[in-house]
Protein backbone atom coordinates (compact mmCIF):
# COMPACT_ATOMS: atom_id res chain seq x y z
CA UNK A 1 0.00 0.00 0.00
CA UNK A 2 1.34 3.37 -0.74
CA UNK A 3 1.67 6.06 2.03
CA UNK A 4 -1.61 7.67 2.50
CA UNK A 5 -0.62 10.34 5.08
CA UNK A 6 -2.93 13.72 5.92
CA UNK A 7 -0.82 16.50 4.61
CA UNK A 8 -0.79 19.33 7.18
CA UNK A 9 0.42 23.07 4.87
CA UNK A 10 1.12 26.07 6.81
CA UNK A 11 3.44 29.24 5.64
CA UNK A 12 6.04 28.93 8.34
CA UNK A 13 5.73 27.39 12.04
CA UNK A 14 2.36 28.09 12.84
CA UNK A 15 0.37 25.37 11.60
CA UNK A 16 2.12 22.78 14.05
CA UNK A 17 -0.11 24.49 17.02
CA UNK A 18 -2.96 22.68 14.54
CA UNK A 19 -1.41 19.47 14.45
CA UNK A 20 -0.47 19.72 17.43
CA UNK A 21 -3.92 19.29 18.67
CA UNK A 22 -5.08 16.94 15.37
CA UNK A 23 -2.43 14.74 16.85
CA UNK A 24 -3.91 15.17 19.96
CA UNK A 25 -7.56 13.97 19.10
CA UNK A 26 -6.38 11.51 16.35
CA UNK A 27 -3.32 9.64 17.22
CA UNK A 28 -3.39 7.18 14.95
CA UNK A 29 -3.04 8.42 11.28
CA UNK A 30 -0.07 9.19 9.69
CA UNK A 31 1.05 12.88 8.87
CA UNK A 32 3.29 15.12 6.78
CA UNK A 33 3.50 18.84 7.99
CA UNK A 34 4.83 21.35 5.30
CA UNK A 35 5.97 24.70 6.06
CA UNK A 36 7.34 26.89 3.36
CA UNK A 37 9.45 28.41 5.30
CA UNK A 38 11.63 29.78 2.41
CA UNK A 39 8.91 32.25 1.14
CA UNK A 40 6.94 32.99 4.66
CA UNK A 41 5.59 35.13 5.68
CA UNK A 42 2.72 34.76 3.48
CA UNK A 43 0.30 37.69 5.17
CA UNK A 44 1.43 40.92 2.77
CA UNK A 45 1.41 39.11 -0.56
CA UNK A 46 -0.71 39.51 -3.03
CA UNK A 47 -3.51 37.25 -4.18
CA UNK A 48 -2.25 35.82 -6.88
CA UNK A 49 1.02 34.87 -4.94
CA UNK A 50 -0.43 33.36 -2.42
CA UNK A 51 -2.59 31.29 -4.57
CA UNK A 52 0.45 30.18 -6.79
CA UNK A 53 2.62 29.21 -3.54
CA UNK A 54 -0.18 27.45 -2.17
CA UNK A 55 -0.81 25.14 -5.15
CA UNK A 56 2.66 24.13 -5.59
CA UNK A 57 2.47 23.25 -1.41
CA UNK A 58 -0.34 21.04 -2.41
CA UNK A 59 0.64 19.48 -5.24
CA UNK A 60 3.83 19.02 -3.46
CA UNK A 61 1.67 16.83 -0.63
CA UNK A 62 -0.31 14.82 -2.91
CA UNK A 63 3.18 13.80 -4.93
CA UNK A 64 3.83 12.41 -1.27
CA UNK A 65 0.90 10.30 -1.39
CA UNK A 66 -1.26 12.77 0.63
CA UNK A 67 -5.09 12.07 -0.55
CA UNK A 68 -6.16 15.06 2.03
CA UNK A 69 -4.94 18.31 2.99
CA UNK A 70 -5.39 20.70 5.52
CA UNK A 71 -4.24 24.37 5.06
CA UNK A 72 -3.33 24.92 8.42
CA UNK A 73 -2.98 28.46 7.73
CA UNK A 74 -5.33 31.30 7.85
CA UNK A 75 -3.86 33.67 4.88
CA UNK A 76 -3.91 30.44 2.65
CA UNK A 77 -7.55 29.41 3.14
CA UNK A 78 -8.72 33.13 2.54
CA UNK A 79 -6.67 33.48 -1.01
CA UNK A 80 -6.52 29.87 -1.96
CA UNK A 81 -8.44 27.52 -0.79
CA UNK A 82 -11.50 28.47 -2.77
CA UNK A 83 -9.61 28.61 -5.90
CA UNK A 84 -8.04 25.42 -5.23
CA UNK A 85 -10.62 23.09 -4.57
CA UNK A 86 -13.32 24.62 -8.03
CA UNK A 87 -10.15 25.27 -10.38
CA UNK A 88 -6.76 23.06 -9.73
CA UNK A 89 -8.39 20.06 -8.16
CA UNK A 90 -11.02 19.00 -10.98
CA UNK A 91 -7.77 19.31 -13.50
CA UNK A 92 -4.68 17.90 -11.39
CA UNK A 93 -6.39 15.81 -8.67
CA UNK A 94 -10.23 14.98 -8.73
CA UNK A 95 -9.92 12.23 -5.94
CA UNK A 96 -7.95 14.20 -3.43
CA UNK A 97 -9.38 17.33 -0.78
CA UNK A 98 -7.73 20.13 -0.02
CA UNK A 99 -9.63 21.40 3.35
CA UNK A 100 -9.22 25.18 5.21
CA UNK A 101 -9.23 26.56 8.90
CA UNK A 102 -11.80 29.38 8.40
CA UNK A 103 -15.23 27.47 7.24
CA UNK A 104 -14.81 24.57 10.69
CA UNK A 105 -14.11 27.79 12.73
CA UNK A 106 -16.59 30.27 11.05
CA UNK A 107 -19.31 27.77 11.98
CA UNK A 108 -18.43 27.50 15.42
CA UNK A 109 -17.63 30.93 16.22
CA UNK A 110 -21.02 31.98 17.78
CA UNK A 111 -20.91 29.60 19.84
CA UNK A 112 -18.74 30.94 22.31
CA UNK A 113 -20.38 34.84 22.56
CA UNK A 114 -23.24 36.11 24.28
CA UNK A 115 -23.29 40.19 23.07
CA UNK A 116 -23.03 38.63 19.16
CA UNK A 117 -20.17 40.68 19.05
CA UNK A 118 -16.87 39.07 18.02
CA UNK A 119 -13.04 40.44 17.51
CA UNK A 120 -11.14 38.65 14.73
CA UNK A 121 -6.77 39.07 14.89
CA UNK A 122 -5.33 38.12 11.92
CA UNK A 123 -2.81 38.89 8.87
CA UNK A 124 -2.99 41.69 6.52
CA UNK A 125 -3.66 39.13 4.13
CA UNK A 126 -6.64 37.08 6.03
CA UNK A 127 -8.20 40.49 6.93
CA UNK A 128 -8.17 42.41 3.54
CA UNK A 129 -10.11 39.18 2.05
CA UNK A 130 -12.64 39.45 4.48
CA UNK A 131 -13.30 35.92 4.68
CA UNK A 132 -14.26 36.00 8.19
CA UNK A 133 -16.80 38.64 7.93
CA UNK A 134 -18.30 36.37 4.91
CA UNK A 135 -18.36 32.96 6.33
CA UNK A 136 -19.20 34.09 9.91
CA UNK A 137 -22.36 36.12 8.26
CA UNK A 138 -23.52 32.67 6.26
CA UNK A 139 -23.64 30.46 9.99
CA UNK A 140 -24.48 33.47 12.36
CA UNK A 141 -25.60 36.44 10.75
CA UNK A 142 -26.99 38.74 14.11
CA UNK A 143 -22.89 38.25 15.11
CA UNK A 144 -21.37 41.50 14.39
CA UNK A 145 -17.65 40.99 13.70
CA UNK A 146 -14.49 43.67 13.84
CA UNK A 147 -11.47 42.50 12.42
CA UNK A 148 -7.78 44.18 13.44
CA UNK A 149 -4.79 43.16 11.44
CA UNK A 150 -1.80 42.32 13.20
CA UNK A 151 1.60 42.55 10.78
CA UNK A 152 3.89 42.40 13.72
CA UNK A 153 2.91 39.30 15.58
CA UNK A 154 4.36 36.52 13.66
CA UNK A 155 7.47 38.29 13.18
CA UNK A 156 7.76 37.99 16.42
CA UNK A 157 6.30 34.61 16.94
CA UNK A 158 8.82 33.39 14.53
CA UNK A 159 11.81 35.01 16.09
CA UNK A 160 10.91 33.64 19.58
CA UNK A 161 9.92 37.45 20.75
CA UNK A 162 7.05 35.97 22.81
CA UNK A 163 7.63 38.42 25.95
CA UNK A 164 8.99 41.65 26.50
CA UNK A 165 8.78 45.04 26.28
CA UNK A 166 8.83 45.08 22.36
CA UNK A 167 6.59 42.20 21.91
CA UNK A 168 4.03 44.01 25.04
CA UNK A 169 3.96 46.83 23.20
CA UNK A 170 2.47 45.68 19.74
CA UNK A 171 0.41 43.30 21.51
CA UNK A 172 -1.36 46.01 23.14
CA UNK A 173 -1.17 48.53 20.50
CA UNK A 174 -3.56 46.11 18.10
CA UNK A 175 -5.87 44.95 20.81
CA UNK A 176 -6.09 48.95 22.08
CA UNK A 177 -7.66 49.56 18.21
CA UNK A 178 -9.47 46.26 17.76
CA UNK A 179 -11.34 47.23 21.49
CA UNK A 180 -11.92 51.02 20.30
CA UNK A 181 -14.14 49.55 17.11
CA UNK A 182 -15.88 46.63 19.21
CA UNK A 183 -15.95 48.11 22.90
CA UNK A 184 -18.37 45.51 23.75
CA UNK A 185 -17.08 42.25 22.28
CA UNK A 186 -17.05 39.57 24.68
CA UNK A 187 -15.51 37.20 22.18
CA UNK A 188 -11.83 37.01 20.46
CA UNK A 189 -10.62 34.84 17.87
CA UNK A 190 -6.91 34.62 17.48
CA UNK A 191 -7.72 33.98 13.62
CA UNK A 192 -3.25 33.07 12.33
CA UNK A 193 -2.12 29.89 14.08
CA UNK A 194 1.29 32.03 15.15
CA UNK A 195 -1.04 34.01 17.95
CA UNK A 196 -1.48 31.38 20.51
CA UNK A 197 2.08 31.54 21.55
CA UNK A 198 1.26 35.14 22.61
CA UNK A 199 -1.63 34.31 24.21
CA UNK A 200 0.32 35.09 27.56
CA UNK A 201 0.53 38.56 26.52
CA UNK A 202 -2.49 38.77 24.74
CA UNK A 203 -3.96 37.73 28.21
CA UNK A 204 -2.50 40.75 29.68
CA UNK A 205 -4.31 43.64 27.97
CA UNK A 206 -7.79 42.09 27.51
CA UNK A 207 -10.29 42.27 29.69
CA UNK A 208 -10.57 39.05 32.07
CA UNK A 209 -14.56 38.87 30.56
CA UNK A 210 -13.81 38.15 26.93
CA UNK A 211 -12.96 34.81 25.62
CA UNK A 212 -10.02 33.86 23.83
CA UNK A 213 -10.54 31.62 21.10
CA UNK A 214 -8.10 29.54 19.30
CA UNK A 215 -8.26 27.15 16.34
CA UNK A 216 -6.40 24.07 17.13
CA UNK A 217 -9.12 22.23 18.76
CA UNK A 218 -11.60 23.66 16.78
CA UNK A 219 -9.64 22.61 13.68
CA UNK A 220 -9.32 18.98 14.89
CA UNK A 221 -13.17 18.61 15.81
CA UNK A 222 -13.66 19.62 12.21
CA UNK A 223 -11.12 16.86 10.33
CA UNK A 224 -12.57 14.31 12.96
CA UNK A 225 -16.22 14.96 11.89
CA UNK A 226 -15.05 14.82 8.45
CA UNK A 227 -13.41 11.49 8.37
CA UNK A 228 -16.96 10.35 10.21
CA UNK A 229 -18.61 11.73 7.33
CA UNK A 230 -16.41 10.35 4.71
CA UNK A 231 -15.74 6.68 5.51
CA UNK A 232 -14.07 6.54 1.75
CA UNK A 233 -11.85 9.11 2.80
CA UNK A 234 -10.83 7.77 6.08
CA UNK A 235 -10.56 4.33 4.64
CA UNK A 236 -7.64 5.98 2.20
CA UNK A 237 -5.12 7.19 5.03
CA UNK A 238 -2.63 4.98 6.51
CA UNK A 239 -2.38 4.61 10.14
CA UNK A 240 0.69 3.96 11.65
CA UNK A 241 0.98 6.89 14.22
CA UNK A 242 3.91 8.72 11.60
CA UNK A 243 4.26 12.28 11.91
CA UNK A 244 7.21 13.57 9.44
CA UNK A 245 8.31 17.10 8.71
CA UNK A 246 9.09 18.86 5.88
CA UNK A 247 10.18 22.54 5.28
CA UNK A 248 11.39 24.38 2.58
CA UNK A 249 13.74 26.49 4.61
CA UNK A 250 16.65 25.51 6.83
CA UNK A 251 16.55 22.28 8.99
CA UNK A 252 18.51 23.55 12.10
CA UNK A 253 16.18 26.64 12.00
CA UNK A 254 12.57 24.78 11.14
CA UNK A 255 13.87 22.32 14.14
CA UNK A 256 14.72 24.63 16.51
CA UNK A 257 11.60 26.94 16.41
CA UNK A 258 9.20 23.79 15.38
CA UNK A 259 9.59 22.19 19.04
CA UNK A 260 7.59 25.36 20.38
CA UNK A 261 4.66 25.51 17.91
CA UNK A 262 4.08 21.26 18.47
CA UNK A 263 5.37 20.92 22.08
CA UNK A 264 7.88 18.13 21.23
CA UNK A 265 11.07 17.68 19.58
CA UNK A 266 10.73 17.77 15.86
CA UNK A 267 13.96 16.50 13.11
CA UNK A 268 12.52 18.03 9.46
CA UNK A 269 13.84 17.32 6.13
CA UNK A 270 14.23 20.11 3.54
CA UNK A 271 12.48 20.40 0.42
CA UNK A 272 12.08 22.49 -3.05
CA UNK A 273 8.33 22.66 -3.98
CA UNK A 274 8.60 25.56 -6.59
CA UNK A 275 9.22 22.86 -9.65
CA UNK A 276 5.57 21.50 -9.26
Amino acid sequence: MNPSPIGIFDSGYGGLTVLREIVQLLPQYDYLYLGDNARSPYGPRDFDTIYHYTLECVQYLFGQGCPLVILACNTASAKALRNIQQLALPKIAPDRRVLGVIRPTAEVIGQFTKTKKVGVLGTVGTVRSESYLIEIDKFFPAVEVAQQACPMWVPLVENGELAGPGTEFFVKKYLDELLANSPDMDTLLLACTHYPLLEPVIRQFLPKEINIVSQGKIVADSLADYLRRHPEMAGRLSRHGHRHFHTTGATEDFDGHASLFFGAAVRSKHVEVAHF
